[in-house]
C-alpha cells in the first residue's frame, strides 16, 4: 500500500496482480486501487468491458455483506496496461481485495506474492470463473501463487504441486487467512473418472473395411470421411473412435484442459485424460466452429484439440463454415483476428466426417434408385469444396449392413485389441519424431512435408507404383504427401521400417475414392 500527500490530502493506493486472457495465454494485469477524497463512488478505468464495469456494484455489495463499510471517498480502479481490453467477471475478486488492502482490512503486503481472479456474489461468496488453469500456469511461470474461488481450486492445483494456492469460499475466509485466524487448506487436483460403459468396436457388425480405415485413422491421426446410406453405421463407427485412441499424455492433458477452462467447460474443475470428441450440429455458425464471438472464445476445432471433431451430415453444414476448416486443418491452430488484437487457439484435431451419397441417401444402393438420378449425388457432393476434400486422407464407402451380417455376425475385435495396435504404432512414431527433433506427440498426419519423403521413402516396387498412380490420377502435391503419410502409418501398424508396395497400394485406394468425390465437387 502506498501513500501520497499534497497539501494535507492523503491518498491510499494498493496493487493486486491478475490476468487477462488472449487465447490460452494469461497476460499479467496490474489492478491499482486508490482511495482518495472526492466524489463518493467507484470508477473503473483501463478498457473494461460491460462485465468488468459492473464489478463495482458486485464489489460494493460483497464488501457490505462481509461487514466492511465503503469509505465516503472516491475510489479509482485502474487496470494496467490501460490499452489492453479487459473482459470477464474474474476481475471482481482482485478489485475487492485491492480495496480491502487499501482500507487496511488485509495486511498491505499480503497480496504481493499472488495472482488473483474470481467472481463475487452479492453476499460476499466467491463464484467459479473460466480460465483458472491458464491463470495458475501463468502465475506459476513467474513464481507467484494464486488466489481463486474454492470451486476453481481443483483445476488450478494441476499447474504445480509446489505453488501456493488459496481457494476460498468467501471474502471473509481470505481476510481471516491472511490475518492468521483461519487456515485454508491447499486444494487437491481432481480427475474425472472414466465412464465404464464406453461404446466398443465389437458392437459393430460387418463393416470390415470401415473398421480398418478407423484403425488407420487412429494410428496416424488422419482425417477420415465415411460415405454410405442412412443406417449403415457411420455415426456408430465414429463414436467408437475414442475407444481405440490412447489416453492423453500429461502435457496433452494440460493443453486440452486449458482450452476447456477458457471455454468454461471443466465440470467441477475435474480434468479427464480422455481425448475430446466434439460433434457439433450441422447448423453451427462459423464463430461456433472456428471460434469468435464478442469475447473471441474457442470454437469446436479448438475444443477438439488432441481429439476428434466429428461432423455428421457433412454436406449439410454451410459451405462457408466447411471452408473455414481448411486453415485449422493445415496449420493446427485457429486464428481469430479483431481490430485491436489477434487471438490464436490450438486446433490440432482429427477431422472425421460422415455423409450420405446423395440428398435422398440411396444413390448407388443395390435395388434402390434415386428420383433425380446422378444429378442428385453430384449436386449434394459438390457442397464440399475440392480444397477441403484434398485435406482428407482417407475416404471409405460404408455400405448398408446385410441381413446375413445381423443374423450370423462374424466374431469382431474389441476396442481393446485394436487400441493395443494403435498404441504400438504411436510408440514407433513418438520415437521416430523425437529422434528427428520434433515433439513426441507428432503423428504421421502432421509430419512436415520436408521430412515425409525421407521417413516414408518407399522401396523400388512402391516407388514405381506411386509414380504410375500420380501420373494417371494427377495428384496434387498435397495429395502426394498425404498418400505417403497414410502409407507410413500402414507400415507402422505392420511394424515395418520400410514403406512397401502393399502399403502404398492400400493408401492410394483410400485416396482414389476421395479424388472421385473431389472431381464431382
Amino acid at each position: 500500500m502506498g501513500r501520497s500527500s499534497s497539501r494535507g490530502v492523503v491518498a491510499m493506493v494498493s496493487r493486486v496482480k491478475t490476468v487477462a486472457f488472449q487465447g490460452i495465454e494469461a497476460i499479467p494485469v496490474d489492478v491499482q486501487v486508490m482511495v482518495a477524497p472526492g466524489k463518493v463512488g467507484i470508477q473503473i478505468v483501463g478498457l473494461p468491458d460491460k462485465a468488468v464495469a459492473e464489478s463495482r456494484e458486485r464489489v460494493q455489495a460483497a464488501l457490505h455483506a462481509s461487514g466492511l463499510s465503503m469509505p465516503p471517498k472516491k475510489v479509482t480502479v485502474n487496470l494496467a496496461p490501460a490499452d489492453l481490453p479487459k473482459e470477464g467477471s474474474h476481475y471482481d475478486l482482485p478489485i475487492a481485495l485491492g480495496l480491502m488492502a487499501a482500507l487496511g482490512a488485509i495486511p498491505s503486503d499480503a497480496l504481493a506474492g499472488f495472482v488473483v481472479l474470481g467472481e463475487l456474489s452479492l453476499d460476499g461468496m466467491t463464484t467459479a470463473v473460466a480460465g483458472a488453469l491458464p491463470a495458475a500456469m501463468g502465475a506459476n511461470a513467474i513464481g507467484l501463487g494464486l488466489i481463486c474461488p474454492a470451486e476453481s481450486g481443483a483445476e488450478a492445483a494441476w499447474a504445480s504441486q509446489d505453488m501456493d494456492i488459496v481457494a476460498a469460499r468467501s471474502l471473509i475466509q481470505i481476510a481471516n487467512h491472511f490475518r492468521g485466524t483461519q487456515i485454508i487448506a491447499r486444494p487437491e487436483p481432481a480427475i474425472r473418472a472414466a465412464p465404464s460403459d464406453l461404446p466398443d468396436l465389437a458392437e459393430i457388425k460387418g463393416q470390415i473395411v470401415a473398421k480398418r480405415a478407423l484403425e488407420i485413422s487412429a494410428a496416424g491421426g488422419h482425417n477420415l470421411l465415411m460415405v454410405g446410406p442412412p443406417g449403415s453405421g457411420k455415426s456408430m463407427l465414429a463414436q467408437r473412435l475414442p475407444s481405440i485412441l490412447p489416453a492423453l499424455t500429461p502435457r496433452e492433458l494440460l493443453e486440452v484442459s486449458m482450452i476447456a477452462s477458457i471455454a468454461g467447460e471443466l465440470s467441477g474443475g475435474k480434468l479427464s485424460d480422455r481425448r475430446p470428441f466434439r460433434a457439433p450440429h450441422h447448423s453451427a455458425s462459423m464463430a461456433a466452429m472456428v471460434g469468435g464471438g464478442l469475447r473471441a472464445r474457442p470454437g469446436e476445432v479448438s475444443l477438439a484439440h488432441r481429439g476428434i471433431l466429428f461432423l455428421d451430415e457433412f454436406p449439410e453444414f454451410s459451405p462457408v463454415v466447411l471452408d473455414s476448416l481448411r486453415q485449422p486443418l493445415e496449420a493446427g491452430e485457429s486464428v481469430i483476428a479483431r481490430a485491436n488484437h489477434r487471438v490464436t487457439y490450438p486446433a490440432k484435431m482429427q477431422l472425421v466426417a460422415a455423409m450420405n451419397p446423395c440428398r435422398c441417401g440411396m444413390a448407388g444402393e443395390p435395388g434402390r434408385s434415386c428420383a433425380r438420378g446422378p444429378r442428385c449425388a453430384a449436386d449434394y457432393q459438390a457442397r464440399i469444396s475440392g480444397p477441403l476434400m484434398d485435406r482428407i486422407d482417407i475416404r471409405v464407402d460404408v455400405p448398408a449392413v446385410t441381413a446375413a451380417d445381423l443374423i450370423k455376425p462374424q466374431p469382431a475385435e474389441s476396442s481393446a485389441e485394436v487400441k493395443a495396435r494403435v498404441a504400438a504404432a504411436h510408440a514407433l512414431q513418438t520415437e521416430r519424431y523425437e529422434t528427428l527433433g520434433l515433439p513426441g506427440s507428432t503423428r504421421n498426419s502432421r509430419c512436415p512435408a520436408a521430412l515425409i519423403e525421407s521417413v516414408a521413402e518407399p522401396d523400388r516396387e512402391g516407388r514405381t507404383l506411386l509414380q504410375e498412380a500420380a501420373e494417371q490420377m494427377r495428384f496434387s502435391a498435397r495429395a502426394y504427401h498425404r498418400i505417403l503419410k497414410v502409407a507410413r502409418t500402414l507400415a507402422d501398424l505392420d511394424g515395418d521400417d520400410m514403406v512397401r508396395r502393399i502399403h502404398l497400394a492400400e493408401a492410394i485406394s483410400y485416396r482414389m475414392a476421395g479424388e472421385r468425390l473431389a472431381a464431382a465437387a
